[in-house]
């Protein structure tokens, strides 16, 4: 399956949007409220994400930290099989920052649970790049 790929262009230096997908305190403004992290490959990092019907908790594994570029890591949930990859890429422009993000392996889920449909992680997806990362930056 082609992994999920979404791209957006913020009014932001590549350093400021690194700001906002590495520190914890950005990152509760727009993303997930994880408890600890840090940017360093090895790191590792938990979080609870809701669905109307369950409550998940997300098990992740930084992967890969080029400062300012790149930022993977891998990403399962406790007590389901499957894992996957995801990754932020950074590529600025001037004052601006076009972001790229690639989640992989999303088909290793449980197909069964609509909560892991392809469909499912693209909605959150572009939530999240779409309305919540740029609001950081208005």
């Amino acid at each position: 399956m082609d992994p999920i790929i979404i791209e957006q262009t913020l009014n932001a230096t590549a350093e400021d949007v690194w700001k906002a997908i590495t520190d914890l305190d950005e990152m509760k403004k727009w993303y997930f409220d994880i408890d600890k992290f840090k940017p360093e490959t090895g790191f590792e990092f938990r979080f609870e994400g809701k669905s109307d019907k369950c409550v998940y908790i997300h098990l992740c594994k930084v992967t890969e930290v080029i400062p300012y570029s790149k930022l993977s890591y891998s990403w399962r949930y406790e007590g389901y099989p499957g894992i996957s990859l995801l990754t932020f890429e950074l590529f600025p422009d001037g004052n601006r920052t076009r972001v790229k993000l690639t989640h992989d392996g999303v088909e290793t889920f449980p197909q069964d649970n609509p909560d892991f449909a392809k469909a499912s992680f693209i909605g959150g997806w572009t939530y999240f790049m779409g309305t919540a990362l740029p609001s950081m930056f208005l």
